[in-house]
C-alpha cells in the first residue's frame, strides 16, 4: 500500500518523487552554499499552508528577518509560516552532553533545547522545516552524540505525524553521510558551471525518478524539471502511415513518405536545403489536420519566417492559426531538462503530433547543461516522441561541404530510423544539389539520387540520376561528358 503524499510545492520535484514526499516521514537536503535548500524548503512549506496544514521554519542559521524577506520575495506565504529562530550556543549545549535530545527525565533541559521542543509542542505543526541540521554537529561533543541527537529529534517528530525536511550544507570537510543514512529521503542539489541538478539517492517507501534533474531559481521561486522518459506503453509502430512531403518525387525517394512516429535525420552541409526539406514535411501534415512544432536553433525566428515566405511555405499563417508552435530558442535560455518538458508539453498537452528540432549543432550550443551528454539528450528526447507517435524531424549539418561521406556528425545515427542526405555536386562548372535516402528501417526506398532546386515555388525534386558518381567517397562528380547522360538542363 502506498503512503499518503505530501506535495513539495514544486510540480516538477512532486513528479520526480511519484507524487511528493511521503507523509510523516523525513528528507534530507543536501547541497553546497547557494543552491536553494531554503526556498526549497520554503516552497515545501508553503505548499502545507495551501493545503490547510500547519508549517513551522525552525531557523538555526540565516537571520528570521531574511528568511522571512525571501519567503516574501517568492510570495510563499511569509505571514501564515511559523517561524522559530533557535540559534544555540556552544555553552548552552555543552550544559550536560549525555542529555538525548528529548530526554525524559526531571533534570533541566538546556535553554535551546527547551525552546525547540516548546516550539513544536505549542505549533504542533504538520510540516517542519529545520535549516540547517548540520549546525547541531557543532554543538555536540562527538560524531555519536550527534547521531544520538539527530534520531531523538527524527522519532519525537514522528510521533507527532510530521512531514520533515532538513537542510545540510555540503562541503568535503563537513561530510553528511551519517545523515544520509539517518534519514527517509536523500536528496541532493548540485551547482554546475551553468546550471542546476537536483537527485534522489534514496526514498523509502516509493518509488521515484532516477537519474539527474535540471532546475533553476527565477523571480518565481524555483523551477524543477525532470528528465524526459520515453513512456513504457510504446505507440511506435502501431500504425505504419505515411506522412508525405507534397512532392511526389521527394515521396517516391522514401518509399512513400516518412513512416510516423519515427524519427528522421535530414542531413547535409550548409545552405543545402535541409530546414526547407523539414518545413515542407511539416506543410504537408498541417494540411491533413495535425498539429506541429518547430523548435529553431540555428537561425532567428524572422530569417525563418522569411525564407518560408520565399519557397512558398506560409509558416506565418499556420502559426496565426495556431496549427503550427513555432519557437526560437537562443543561446543560453533553457536547460536540456527544461526544453525536454516544454517539448512533453506540446505533445501532452496541445496534441502536437510532428516535431521538427532544428538542429543539432545548435541544440548542443544553446542549450544549458549539455556538455558531454548533448547526444544522450537528444536520443532521450527521440525515443519518449517515438514512444508517444509522434513523427520527429531532424535537420543535422555536416561541416565538411566535400570529402569523407558523413551523415551524423554528434554520433546520433543509431536514433535515426530514416536518412535523408543532402550534398553539394559540380555539374559543367556549376554547383548543384542532390539528394537521396541513406536508410529507412520501417519499409524499403528509392536507392537513386534525384537533384533538388529550392525554387520560389517550393522544393523541386527531379528524375533519378543514374550518371551521378562519387558520392559516398567524398568527391562526388556529375558526368555530364557521358553519351548517355539524358541529365535535362536547367530552364533558363
Amino acid at each position: 500500500m502506498n503512503s499518503p503524499k505530501a506535495s513539495t510545492g514544486l510540480a516538477g520535484l512532486d513528479e520526480i518523487l511519484v507524487g511528493g514526499l511521503n507523509k510523516g516521514q523525513n528528507a534530507l537536503l543536501r547541497g553546497p552554499p547557494g543552491a536553494g535548500k531554503t526556498i526549497f524548503g520554503l516552497h515545501f512549506l508553503a505548499a502545507g499552508i495551501e493545503a490547510g496544514e500547519k508549517s513551522l521554519y525552525l531557523n538555526l542559521g540565516e537571520p528570521a528577518d531574511y528568511v522571512r524577506a525571501t519567503a516574501d520575495f517568492f510570495g510563499l506565504y511569509p505571514e501564515e509560516i511559523h517561524f522559530r529562530s533557535l540559534s544555540p550556543t556552544h555553552e548552552e549545549f555543552s550544559e550536560d552532553e549525555t542529555y538525548s535530545l528529548f530526554e525524559a527525565s526531571e533534570v533541566e533541559n538546556p535553554g535551546y533545547i527547551t525552546d525547540l521542543k516548546a516550539a513544536i509542542e505549542d505549533i504542533d505543526p504538520d510540516r517542519v522545516l529545520l535549516d540547517p541540521i548540520t549546525e547541531f554537529r557543532f554543538l555536540t561533543s562527538d560524531d555519536r552524540q550527534f547521531r544520538k541527537q539527530i534520531l531523538a529529534f527524527l522519532d519525537y517528530l514522528k510521533v507527532n505525524d510530521a512531514t520533515v525536511v532538513l537542510t545540510s550544507q555540503v562541503a568535503k570537510t563537513f561530510p553528511d553521510e551519517d545523515l544520509q543514512f539517518l534519514t527517509d529521503t536523500v536528496l541532493t542539489l548540485e551547482i554546475e558551471s551553468d546550471h542546476r541538478n537536483v537527485q534522489v539517492s534514496k526514498f523509502r517507501g516509493s518509488s521515484f525518478l532516477s537519474g539527474k534533474h535540471a532546475y533553476d531559481i527565477r523571480s518565481s521561486g524555483v523551477a524543477v524539471w525532470p528528465t524526459i522518459q520515453p513512456h513504457l506503453e510504446s505507440k511506435q509502430n502501431q500504425s505504419l502511415s505515411s506522412l508525405s512531403s507534397g512532392v511526389p518525387e521527394l515521396d517516391d525517394l522514401l518509399g512513400g513518405g516518412l513512416t510516423e512516429g519515427t524519427v528522421t535525420f535530414i542531413s547535409g552541409p550548409t545552405g543545402a536545403g535541409k530546414t526547407t526539406t523539414g518545413i515542407h514535411f511539416l506543410k504537408e501534415a498541417i494540411s491533413q489536420g495535425k498539429r506541429a512544432a518547430l523548435y529553431e536553433f540555428e537561425e532567428s525566428k524572422r530569417t525563418l519566417l522569411d525564407r518560408a515566405t520565399a519557397v512558398n511555405v506560409p509558416i506565418d499563417s499556420m502559426v496565426e492559426a495556431g496549427d503550427l508552435r513555432l519557437a526560437e530558442v537562443l543561446p543560453g535560455e533553457m536547460t536540456v531538462g527544461e526544453f525536454g518538458q516544454t517539448v512533453k508539453h506540446a505533445v501532452e498537452e496541445d496534441n502536437v503530433e510532428v516535431i521538427m528540432i532544428d538542429g543539432t549543432t545548435g541544440f548542443k550550443q544553446n542549450l544549458r547543461g549539455m556538455d558531454s551528454r548533448s547526444q544522450q539528450d537528444l536520443i532521450r528526447i527521440g525515443r519518449y516522441l517515438t514512444s508517444k507517435g509522434v513523427t520527429l524531424i531532424i535537420p543535422n549539418e555536416i561541416h565538411s561541404i566535400t570529402g569523407s561521406f558523413n551523415v551524423t556528425e554528434e554520433g546520433s545515427s543509431n536514433l535515426a530510423d530514416t536518412i535523408i542526405f543532402i550534398r553539394h555536386v559540380e555539374y559543367k562548372g556549376e554547383m548543384r544539389k542532390v539528394i537521396g535516402t541513406l536508410k529507412k528501417r520501417t519499409g524499403d526506398f528509392e536507392r537513386s539520387l534525384r537533384e533538388l532546386e529550392i525554387t520560389e515555388s517550393g522544393l523541386r525534386v527531379g528524375d533519378p540520376l543514374p550518371h551521378l558518381r562519387g558520392i559516398l567517397t567524398g568527391t562526388p562528380d556529375w558526368n555530364g561528358n557521358d553519351r548517355t547522360d539524358t541529365t535535362p538542363e536547367r530552364p533558363k
